[in-house]
C-alpha cells in the first residue's frame, strides 16, 4: 500500500506567504499580457497632454512682442542669472546624491568621483532628451559597466533613484497644496479644502510608502523584477534628498521670475512639480512645450517677461548641463581607452623583457 504521508504537503505549507519573486514574475507576465492595452493608453494620454500643452504654448508664442520680449532678457539682473546658476549646480550636486543612496542600498562601493559623474551626465542627458528611465540608465550603464555592475544593477539603481525624485516630488506638492490651498486656488480654480484633500491624499501616499517599507516582513527581498526597497531610514534620506532637489531646481526658475508674480516660494514649488509631472508623462523631451504652457498659464502675467525667464531656465537647467555633460562623457572615454591602451603597451613591453 502507497505511503500518502509522501504526498501530504508540510502542515504549515498551505499558510506560508506567497514568495516575493514569485509575486514579482506574476506582475511581470501581467505587464506582458497587457502590453499592447498599456501602450496604447499611455501614448493616448500623452498626445492628449502635448496637444492641450501645445495649442496653449503655440497661442501665447504668435501674441509675443519680440521687442518686449528683448527687454525683458535685458532687464535680467546679473544677480539673478549666477544665483540661478547656484541653484542649478545645488540641484545637480542633490542628484548625486541619488545614486548615492541607491548604491549603499545595493551595498555597492563606487568612488564618489564616478559616482557624480555618472549620476550628473545621465540626468543631465535625459533631462534633455526625455525617457530618463532609458537613458539615464544607457549612460549609467556606459560609465559604472567598465567599473563591475552589471546591468541588472544598474536599472535597479535607476529604478531607486527615480524612487527618489518620486519621493521629494510627493512631499513637495503635497506640503504645497495643504499649506498654500488658497494660493494654489487662484492657479486651478479649486477650493482650497478641496486643495488641502488633494495635499492630504499626496503626503497619505507618501506616508503609507514609508509603512509598507516599514513593516513588511519581506522589504529586504525582492519585490518586483529583483528589486528590493529600501528600508525606512534610507526612504527618510531619499525623501528629503528629493525635496532639496525639487526646491533647489524650483529657485532656479523662480529667481529669473519677473518681480511682482506675487507668487510664495512653496506655491511656486508646488506648481512647478504638477508641470513637471506633466512634462514626464507627456514623454516631450524635457518635457517641451508642456512645461511651458503649464508655467505661463499657471503664473499668469505678460507672457514676454515669463517666456524670458522660462527660456534662461532652459539654458540655464538644461542646455549648458547637456552641453558639459556630453564633453564630460567623451573626456571620460578618452581618458579610459588611454588608459588600456598604456596598460596593453606596457604589458607588451614587459613581455618583451621577459
Amino acid at each position: 500500500m502507497r505511503d500518502e504521508s509522501k504526498d501530504r504537503l508540510p502542515a504549515d505549507a498551505a499558510t506560508e506567504p506567497t514568495n516575493p519573486v514569485t509575486r514579482g514574475a506574476r506582475v511581470a507576465a501581467l505587464l506582458r499580457k497587457n502590453r499592447v492595452f498599456l501602450h496604447r493608453s499611455g501614448l493616448t494620454v500623452s498626445l492628449l497632454i502635448v496637444s492641450i500643452s501645445l495649442f496653449f504654448f503655440f497661442r501665447t508664442i504668435i501674441r509675443v512682442d519680440p521687442r518686449q520680449l528683448e527687454a525683458a532678457f535685458a532687464a535680467t539682473g546679473v544677480d539673478q542669472i549666477a544665483l540661478a546658476f547656484g541653484l542649478a549646480a545645488l540641484s545637480f550636486l542633490a542628484l548625486t546624491g541619488y545614486d548615492a543612496l541607491a548604491l549603499r542600498h545595493l551595498r555597492i562601493r563606487v568612488p564618489y568621483k564616478l559616482t557624480a559623474l555618472a549620476s550628473f551626465t545621465s540626468y543631465a542627458i535625459s533631462f534633455t532628451l526625455g525617457f530618463p528611465l532609458i537613458t539615464g540608465a544607457a549612460v549609467r550603464y556606459w560609465i559604472y559597466g567598465p567599473a563591475g555592475l552589471s546591468a541588472g544593477k544598474v536599472a535597479s539603481l535607476t529604478a531607486i533613484a527615480s524612487i527618489t525624485f518620486w519621493l521629494g516630488m510627493g512631499l513637495i506638492v503635497g506640503v504645497g497644496f495643504i499649506g498654500e490651498a488658497d494660493a494654489i486656488g487662484q492657479i486651478n480654480h479649486f477650493s482650497a479644502l478641496a486643495n488641502q484633500l488633494i495635499g492630504l491624499s499626496v503626503l497619505g501616499a507618501v506616508a503609507v510608502y514609508f509603512i509598507w517599507v516599514g513593516v513588511r516582513r519581506w522589504r529586504a527581498r525582492p519585490v518586483a523584477f529583483n528589486l528590493a526597497l529600501p528600508g525606512p531610514m534610507l526612504t527618510l534620506g531619499q525623501t528629503t534628498l528629493g525635496a532639496v532637489d525639487i526646491c533647489s531646481a524650483a529657485g532656479v526658475l523662480y529667481v529669473l521670475l519677473p518681480q511682482g508674480h506675487g507668487l510664495a516660494f512653496l506655491t511656486f514649488c508646488a506648481l512647478y512639480s504638477f508641470a513637471c509631472m506633466l512634462g514626464i508623462a507627456s514623454n516631450a523631451p524635457g518635457g517641451l512645450g508642456v512645461f511651458e504652457a503649464t508655467m505661463l498659464k499657471g503664473v499668469g502675467g505678460p507672457s514676454e517677461p515669463l517666456l524670458a525667464s522660462l527660456l534662461l531656465f532652459r539654458a540655464i537647467y538644461y542646455l549648458i548641463p547637456f552641453v558639459l555633460a556630453m564633453a564630460l562623457l567623451g573626456a571620460h572615454e578618452a581618458a579610459r581607452r588611454w588608459r588600456s591602451l598604456r596598460e596593453a603597451m606596457e604589458s607588451l613591453g614587459d613581455g618583451d623583457e621577459g
